[in-house]
């Protein structure tokens, strides 16, 4: 076996793990979770990216590569008024969509019919929030935000996957060796909390069904097309529904749901990993034990998280998120004649708007395509 093959895994899930880890916090904060059921909700989501990857890679011998929603967290991290037994409540409704739409194919060419330029409105006003919230943290301690911002965009030059990562660790260091850290904690291995769902209407519409849509429109959809790109046909259906079932699987523990991967699946899926395509599912294994490393220590790394500069978890969850800013900006401006509607959806969704109780990613989603509807009437 060719050492490409491990390397490439693990580096993808490296990057993966360690440059969006922050909003995976975040999210976690923003449902008042405790320090505790955010551990868990790391260890369970890793756990599930581990099997379901594993399973899936081994099933179908293609580098099958799952991820947590990164935008879904930037989702459920942008929201208000949610507690974390409302989110699990959630999580398991956006987990049983996914399974059907993986059961029923009809469902998956609906989501796929939303426009994309829509789609990527709401989801560039989702994170655009975490990019401005990047810049003003400069002035709360300019000497360690500023030279990090620098190295992210040198290291960009070079290699963009692992730019973020940099950030993280050369932050850390930083602010370590300059006194900003609180006390390090004492390792120690992971557990899983149970959480009891709560299921209201509110959380349904403002939590669950955006975050099905985003996981669904940014992360399913891309996934199977960076498989297909790389000369894979797989199914879509049995790919989406696992995910989705792990998804079910571990929302009691706090998780947010998985998806098919599209960067962490670009990183395995190519030549460098094998020359010949039909090796390449060997990713898939090594992938998931990494993850199931990342699920043994989650509660460690997270309370690493907790004793960071605030600053610096806001600095790393907003930069590993421009470029997926500044991907759905481009998709949502393409094309001309949707240009208005996706501009709304983004100005609606990034407002904060709270309606009957629901989130502003409902809102723009739905305000996007009215005034799509309204144009088409205005052209028919």
């Amino acid at each position: 076996m060719r050492i490409s093959i491990p390397i490439s895994a693990f580096v993808a899930a490296i990057v993966g793990f360690g440059s969006t880890l922050a909003i995976i916090v975040a999210a976690a904060d923003a449902v008042g979770a405790t320090q505790i059921q955010t551990a868990s909700w790391v260890t369970a989501i890793c756990l599930a990216m581990a099997f379901e990857t594993a399973w899936l890679s081994w099933r179908t011998k293609m580098p099958v590569i799952s991820a947590w929603s990164t935008p879904g967290a930037a989702l459920i991290a942008a929201s208000s008024g949610f507690t974390i037994n409302e989110a699990v409540g959630a999580f398991l409704v956006a987990g049983v969509l996914l399974v059907l739409t993986g059961l029923i194919k009809p469902l998956t060419q609906l989501i796929s019919r939303i426009p994309a330029s829509v789609a990527s409105g709401m989801l560039a006003g989702i994170v655009v929030t975490f990019a401005i919230n990047a810049a003003k943290a400069v002035p709360s301690d300019p000497w360690l935000i500023l030279p990090l911002i620098g190295a992210f965009f040198l290291v960009r030059l070079y290699n963009p996957a692992l730019s973020v990562l940099v950030v993280l660790v050369g932050g850390g260091l930083a602010a370590f060796l300059t006194g900003r850290v609180g006390n390090l904690p004492v390792p120690e291995l992971s557990t899983l909390t149970l959480i009891a769902p709560e299921f209201t209407l509110t959380a349904t519409i403002g939590l669950a069904l955006p975050l099905y849509l985003v996981t669904m429109a940014s992360q399913n959809l891309s996934g199977l097309a960076v498989l297909r790109a790389a000369g894979y046909n797989p199914e879509p259906g049995p790919l989406i529904g696992v995910t989705g079932l792990f998804s079910v699987l571990s929302a009691p523990f706090g998780a947010s749901t998985t998806n098919l991967a599209a960067i962490s699946a670009a990183i395995c899926t190519g030549p460098d990993v094998h020359p010949d395509m039909k090796e390449r599912w060997k990713t898939g294994p090594f992938y998931a034990l990494a993850y199931l490393v990342f699920a043994a220590f989650g509660a460690s790394l997270v309370a690493v998280f907790a004793v960071l500069p605030p600053s610096l978890i806001v600095l790393v969850a907003g930069l590993g998120l421009v470029s997926s800013l500044a991907n759905a900006l481009a998709i949502a401006l393409k094309d001309e004649h949707h240009r208005m509607a996706a501009t709304i959806a983004f100005v609606v969704t990034a407002s904060g708007l709270t309606l009957l109780g629901i989130g502003s990613a409902f809102w723009g989603l739905v305000a996007g395509l009215v005034v799509l509807v309204l144009e088409s009437l205005k052209k028919g």
